[in-house]
């Protein structure tokens, strides 16, 4: 069974086999204005720059928070693996230092009060987790 070709400003779907011009989201008769492209590149342009910008900035603030997170955790392994005799309290400040051999040791005397090899002044948060502090 042929089917008539409809001329081409009619809008007839041979899917449905209805006329669906109303149902189109675009104009359809053949005195509408046409379909233009609008020319969108330098919008994209200036979008992906700021898009580029923003991505980043938010990497260089995730490597930033990386590399303290990094510094803590050596820090906290210089401190726990040092030598000392003492459990620490949290909350209270102690003194890192190197003795004769080399190796490290905590100790709650002030570099101020004596003449060891000072490497740094650490706290003990309520983590558990030592923190460098300036003494």
């Amino acid at each position: 069974m042929s089917k008539a070709k409809k001329p081409d400003q009619i809008v007839y779907n041979e899917d449905t086999e209805r006329y669906d011009a109303s149902l189109k989201p675009y104009a359809t008769n053949v005195g509408a204005p046409a379909i233009k492209v609008t020319d969108n590149s330098t919008w994209k342009s200036r979008n992906i720059d700021k898009a580029n910008k923003q991505i980043k900035t938010k990497y260089l603030e995730l490597k930033a928070e990386y590399d303290k997170m990094m510094q803590e955790l050596e820090y906290n392994m210089l401190v726990y693996n040092s030598r000392y005799s003492f459990e620490p309290i949290i909350g209270e400040t102690y003194h890192l230092y190197r003795d004769k051999a080399d190796k490290p040791f905590l100790s709650i005397i002030a570099p101020s009060d004596c003449n060891f090899d000072y490497i740094g002044s650490f706290l003990l948060n309520s983590e558990l987790i030592w923190k460098k502090v300036e003494v």
